[in-house]
């Protein structure tokens, strides 16, 4: 019987997501198969680490790209990319807490390719004045990312229904993200 490479990988977000650490024992389990047949697929720790990395950049990028980000007003992109991202936001989550990753160049390029987009997006929100201009880009770009990261740790513990999901991450974000009018303060 062949085993599913991506069934694999997504086994491994979901335990490496949670206890980056985890043994590869964990992982095999998880994905309900041997640990032999673990290492035939990924010769070690390091080389399954790099393809769940490359996979989570890959489906942020294929969200990005649903999301037609570069297209039309900001707001309505960043509406369309919560949409898009938030059905893997657990491999943000990996993304965001796998240290291990920053040291590959390859990966770095590509985090960096998609980190420009982001950027943009943002700066365009700002120019078109959407987006509150005292917070930067970069800043608004991080933020962003590590709000969908929270989203996919707050889904696998249980704190957040998926149904619920890109709700709570557009009206949380864009609750501090928007411009809006300046409010009179009380006297």
């Amino acid at each position: 019987m062949a085993t599913d490479r991506d069934a694999v990988l997504e086994a491994a977000v979901g335990v490496l997501s949670r206890r980056p650490t985890a043994h590869l024992d964990e992982i095999a389990r998880a994905a309900g198969i041997s640990r032999a047949t673990l290492h035939r697929l990924f010769p070690g720790r390091e080389a399954l680490i790099r393809e769940v990395g490359l996979l989570g950049l890959q489906r942020f990028r294929a969200a990005l790209d649903t999301a037609a980000i570069e297209e039309g007003d900001a707001h309505a992109a960043l509406r369309r990319l919560v949409e898009a991202v938030v059905p893997d936001a657990a491999l943000c989550a990996f993304l965001a807490g796998e240290n291990q990753l920053y040291d590959d160049e390859a990966i770095d390029e590509l985090w960096e390719s998609q980190i420009v987009r982001m950027h943009a997006l943002f700066l365009r929100g700002q120019q078109q004045g959407v987006f509150r201009v005292e917070l930067s880009a970069a800043w608004l770009s991080e933020a962003f990312f590590d709000l969908v990261a929270g989203i996919g740790w707050a889904i696998q513990d249980g704190r957040l229904a998926p149904r619920d999901a890109a709700f709570s991450l557009a009206e949380l974000f864009l609750g501090g993200a928007l411009r809006t009018p300046p409010q009179p303060h009380p006297q």
